[in-house]
């Protein structure tokens, strides 16, 4: 992969938290994605499951499908996926077929993430496409939104089961 501008993760990493954030407003489970390509972003996206009902509104797929529109290629050659929890067995199957040869995730995710926590599938070698893997960029401010919007999730339903509405 052709690098022509130093790669701060960090930065890329926090603007995918504020993608997620636009989830958490939303109700939605807090999850950021861009897709980069030499300092640019060509697709962003976060969690749209519960707006759009659809189960494979995941901010990876949203990031993914805008960089496919605004490239007007499928083939994602030479960009860096960016999101906030690792991926899932769905959006790891995506970054395969997009041709992506680098993701970064933050949070490690102990109940379906497929970069090391459930599955290592970035591991297999029988597939085609091998991105290079790395995790734990800001992993704590990655994981705290996302316990940060479960606990107020778990409050809010405490609330509703002591006042019920009549």
């Amino acid at each position: 992969m052709r690098n022509t501008r130093a790669i701060d993760h960090n930065t890329w990493m926090q603007r995918a938290l504020r993608l997620a954030a636009k989830a958490g407003a939303r109700d939605e489970v807090p999850i950021g994605a861009l897709v980069v390509r030499e300092g640019r972003v060509l697709g962003r996206g976060y969690n749209l499951r519960e707006t759009k009902n659809r189960p494979t509104a995941h901010a990876e797929l949203l990031a993914i499908e805008a960089a496919a529109r605004k490239t007007g290629a499928w083939r994602l050659e030479e960009t860096t996926l960016y999101v906030t929890l690792e991926p899932c067995v769905m959006c790891w199957g995506a970054i395969l077929l997009a041709r992506i040869p680098r993701v970064v995730y933050g949070a490690a995710d102990p109940k379906a993430g497929v970069c090391g926590s459930v599955l290592s599938l970035h591991e297999e070698e029988r597939f085609n496409h091998h991105p290079e893997v790395l995790n734990g960029v800001l992993a704590e401010e990655c994981g705290k939104i996302l316990s940060d919007f479960f606990k107020g999730l778990r409050e809010g339903k405490k609330k509703k089961e002591r006042w019920p509405s009549v």
